[in-house]
């Protein structure tokens, strides 16, 4: 199976799972290509692009675990290639 580009939307209400999110992004880092990270203070949220380069399958693992943590969603678009 071929591997996808990815880019994942994280938007983190709940600050307390911030850690619990980067051990995650962590576990898998292997697939990851770049992030980039913007604290929003006007309305207390985070937002967080992961651009990742890995089978389907782990990508939407991935998003699956991100978007259980209390206060956390996440939404990926896949490229085509």
């Amino acid at each position: 199976m071929e591997t996808r580009v990815a880019v994942i939307g994280i938007i983190v209400e709940n600050k307390k799972s911030v850690d619990e999110l980067n051990a995650i992004l962590s576990e898998f880092g292997d697939y990851i290509i770049g992030r980039m990270g913007i604290p929003y203070e006007k309305k207390n949220v985070n937002c967080i692009t992961v651009v990742v380069d890995a089978k389907q399958d782990t990508i939407n693992t991935l998003c699956g675990k991100i978007g259980k943590l209390d206060g956390v969603s996440s939404k990926a678009a896949y490229s085509n290639v």
